[in-house]
């Protein structure tokens, strides 16, 4: 794969409004050890997504994907490189999420928010032909947006990142 020329990949949603006018950025690490690809699990909403999260004021993306999966997963990573950005437009919103290829570098606490917490988010290696398959339902929940926009974006992720390196 070449580092220098990183995809980018537009999800319009069809709540979109005809421009955005917020947006929210945020970094997503992609972690695989043995086979195996290390994932957030909402346990409450059985939701499956690759660790990561909002990037804070002055915080560089490489800084806020290192921080995500310390507070998300306990793991310390080391991001490689960004591979990918994948731009959602909902309503009003520009989500932009930064994946990182990353490499396991560690443990430390986690520190999870309330939201969080009530949620049962918990860390999960999974076999990498799982996550694809868990991630390539997306259709089957088209009822739910927002469960089908994240798996659908993941899926692009994940075969975007893994399949083509």
């Amino acid at each position: 794969m070449d580092i220098n020329h990183m995809e980018t990949i537009n999800i319009y949603g069809d709540n979109r409004f005809a421009e955005h006018t917020k947006i929210r950025e945020a970094c997503r690490g992609i972690v695989v050890k043995d086979g195996n690809i290390l994932l957030s699990y909402m346990e409450n909403s059985d939701l499956w997504m690759i660790p990561g999260g909002g990037v804070e004021a002055g915080e560089s993306y490489e800084d806020c994907c290192i921080r995500e999966l310390a507070e998300e997963t306990g793991i310390l990573v080391k991001p490689l490189y960004c591979s990918l950005i994948i731009n959602e437009y909902y309503k009003e919103y520009l989500y932009s999420s930064r994946y990182f290829i990353c490499e396991a570098d560690g443990h430390t606490e986690r520190s999870l928010t309330e939201q969080e917490e009530q949620e049962g988010l918990e860390p999960r290696w999974v076999p990498v032909e799982k996550a694809i398959e868990i991630f390539a339902k997306h259709q089957e929940y088209g009822h739910m947006e927002m469960k089908s926009g994240m798996y659908f974006r993941e899926y692009k992720a994940l075969t975007a990142c893994l399949l083509n390196e």
